[in-house]
């Protein structure tokens, strides 16, 4: 008798409660800026637990059954830990769900003897981050290696195929993207509180930030995705997610319950527009597309450095005058919320720390923040 592998729906398992987890986290910052933290178990709070218990669970049972039900060829693909077998995406998984529980107790104990924070990387949610990132990178490898193993064979105009090959194989690659715009959009999250509004975008160091963070994801997700437009589809699953969690919690009624209260919100307040990653996603991939006339991958990463950084720059410069205009202050932008805990003013409209700020010419200054972007982002790809 066949022992089937339960690979197949551990996979959507997991990806289904990695889901939760980044929207609870979502949720939780939201939380954090709307009513403060008013006990240990928000929903937010559940909802990111809930989704480390069930991933950490379903990839404990797996290895459990490499261990002691799968035949050889399962367990030759496995890594050995502690006399258990298990894939590495499984083990990363299982870290990274025992950390973030780990965590609760700590943030408990933290917000017990120190009160309110209003940095998103304090010391305990900086452990909940690392892991959900180990999550994050856990399913990503999963995901990756169920692509890897279902390489389609045979003639993919005319769907001849032995057997379900190429639907596994499609199945894979679209987890994969999938996986890998929510890891995209940790990575956005980690530094929201300098990068995350539109005035931070005439910043330097919003520049630097954003072209050492996404070249080394975008590029590695074209390169190893075996799917059409993939690091322009995972952007777009980073934008997609920000974007729903921004209309959907505007429409909840909330209200602060901490002091002090600068700022009477009456709702959930958002986190701001997401990047508009699409755009400069697209370029590495129309790039990735000319990857056999670039001779030298050191060359493809600096057209990938040079592309990415041009695209950022023109894009986020402009759209960060509509953002910071009357026109984004509505639903569909969600402009101009602030959290209950700042004293909103006239900098609430302003670009923060602009480049060449004071300077007669702001050429040179911008010149020369674009030149630093494109070095670091040369590094990333």
């Amino acid at each position: 008798m066949r022992t089937r592998d339960p690979e197949q729906w551990i996979i959507p398992t997991v990806v289904i409660a990695t889901t939760s987890i980044v929207i609870g986290a979502i949720w939780d910052i939201s939380w954090h800026m709307t009513v403060g933290r008013d006990s240990l178990f928000t929903a937010p709070h559940v909802l990111e637990q809930l989704g480390a218990a069930v991933s950490g669970s379903v990839s404990g049972a797996y290895v459990l059954w490499l261990t002691f039900r799968a035949p050889a060829a399962a367990k030759a693909r496995t890594v050995k830990f502690w006399g258990f077998d298990g894939p590495l995406g499984a083990w990363l998984v299982i870290w990274g769900a025992i950390t973030m529980i780990v965590s609760v107790p700590f943030d408990n104990w933290w917000h017990g003897a120190y009160g309110l924070d209003v940095q998103i990387l304090s010391p305990p949610h900086t452990i909940l981050m690392a892991g959900i990132l180990g999550i994050q990178i856990g399913i990503l490898l999963f995901t990756l290696a169920a692509q890897n193993r279902t390489q389609p064979e045979g003639d993919v105009g005319t769907g001849r195929y032995p057997d379900d090959t190429f639907q596994r194989h499609r199945n894979g690659s679209t987890a994969f993207v999938y996986a890998s715009g929510v890891l995209i959009m940790m990575v956005a999250l980690a530094p929201y509180e300098i990068t995350g509004y539109a005035n931070a975008w005439h910043r330097s160091l919003f520049y630097n930030v954003t072209a050492g963070g996404f070249p080394i994801l975008l590029l590695g997700i074209a390169r190893t995705a075996r799917a059409r437009w993939p690091a322009t589809s995972a952007a777009a699953i980073y934008m997609g997610i920000m974007l729903a969690t921004m209309w959907i919690l505007q429409l909840i009624p909330a209200v602060p319950k901490l002091a002090p209260i600068y700022n009477p919100v009456t709702h959930m307040v958002p986190l701001a527009f997401p990047f508009v990653l699409v755009l400069p996603a697209l370029t590495i991939d129309l790039l990735e597309r000319q990857r056999g006339r670039i001779r030298s991958d050191w060359l493809h990463a600096l057209f990938a450095g040079i592309a990415f950084v041009s695209v950022m720059f023109i894009v986020h410069w402009f759209f960060a005058y509509f953002m910071l205009s009357p026109h984004a202050r509505n639903f569909l932008f969600g402009a101009d919320q602030w959290p209950y805990m700042y004293q909103v003013r006239e900098w609430r409209h302003q670009f923060w720390f602009p480049i060449g700020a004071g300077a007669s010419s702001k050429v040179w200054p911008i010149a020369w923040a674009l030149f630093i972007g494109t070095l670091l982002a040369t590094v990333s790809a």
